[in-house]
């Protein structure tokens, strides 16, 4: 199970700079992605204004715990790669690998949701390679290399009757060897009707140990009448084939308690998106002492912070 670091949210909308005339004053900051470079931890922020439009924030911090966030709106360039109106960017998990400091976010167009992946410059902008022609969402990208091929995680949703972006109780794995063309390559795992996990979608990139990839998810519990509760939740994939699942927790890891984790502007969430691993290790391998710090929306509204082991994440896998 993890553990809070604090009963109050780590980050607040008051923590964050007035910055004219779009983002002063703003509604809410939640879901960022999250990469260690050299001593610092960096942060991406979904920040949301009062006109409820969509932009990302850097924030830095050496102990992952105290953050200074920077006062200058992250451009986006290449939506155009979109084809068709974007009405929102959101979301941003980020992945280093071969030192490209990668970004998946979601982006809202017109008949649903597509997944665009770019590059982030640690001082700059994000810079888009890519927009997938497919509806899907909660986009991960593994931090190497499978067979010489890019591979992301995805939340395939089928565009909703009415037009809009759909749900998904499926996580798929899809490879690319540009980052721009991606092909399904299998689906990894689904969601279980009548529990905690019923809709599911891929957290912070994957983790590499010892006994093969470790993945922090969400899932949802839609049949509550106050509404759905998203949850996290824990897998273990085969080091060689992700897509083979080898151990899933059959119980969440964190649930909403806290009092901004049950209120805010949509009640009853914890979202996973960032995971720092302290010492990162030897080769890209995690050791299972090593500390894990998850970076998470709560109710999106704010961000909190719980903390765990990669042995704690390990044996939620095989309770």
């Amino acid at each position: 199970m993890l553990t809070r670091v604090t009963d109050r949210p780590l980050l607040t909308r008051e923590d964050l700079p007035d910055i004219p005339p779009r983002f002063s004053d703003v509604s809410a900051v939640f879901n960022p992605g999250a990469v260690r470079i050299e001593d610092r931890t960096l942060l991406l922020l979904r920040v949301q204004n009062r006109g409820r439009e969509t932009g990302f924030l850097r924030a830095w911090s050496h102990d992952g715990l105290h953050f200074h966030v920077e006062d200058r709106m992250v451009g986006i360039l290449g939506m155009d790669k979109a084809r068709g109106t974007v009405h929102h960017v959101y979301d941003p998990r980020l992945t280093l690998i071969d030192g490209d400091l990668l970004c998946c976010v979601a982006m809202d167009i017109d008949d649903g949701c597509r997944l665009g992946v770019g590059r982030l410059a640690p001082d700059g902008d994000l810079d888009l390679l890519g927009v997938s022609g497919d509806p899907s969402r909660n986009g991960v990208i593994f931090p190497e290399k499978i067979d010489g091929r890019y591979l992301r995680l995805e939340r395939p949703t089928p565009t909703a009757s009415d037009g809009g972006a759909g749900s998904g109780d499926t996580i798929r794995a899809s490879v690319s060897d540009d980052l721009i063309e991606w092909r399904a390559s299998g689906t990894v795992f689904g969601g279980r009707p009548h529990y905690w996990d019923e809709l599911i979608g891929a957290g912070p990139p994957p983790v590499k140990t010892r006994e093969g990839w470790l993945l922090v998810y969400h899932g949802v519990a839609t049949r509550f009448a106050g509404g759905p509760i998203y949850q996290a939740g824990v897998a273990l994939l085969d080091a060689d084939d992700p897509t083979r699942v080898l151990a899933r927790g059959p119980q969440n890891i964190l649930e909403p308690r806290e009092h901004h984790e049950l209120t805010g502007q949509v009640p009853n969430v914890v979202f996973p998106t960032g995971l720092i691993v302290e010492p990162p290790g030897d080769d890209g391998v995690a050791d299972d002492r090593a500390r894990v710090r998850i970076y998470y929306g709560a109710a999106d509204t704010c961000v909190g912070l719980a903390e765990t082991t990669i042995a704690g994440l390990l044996r939620s896998c095989r309770e």
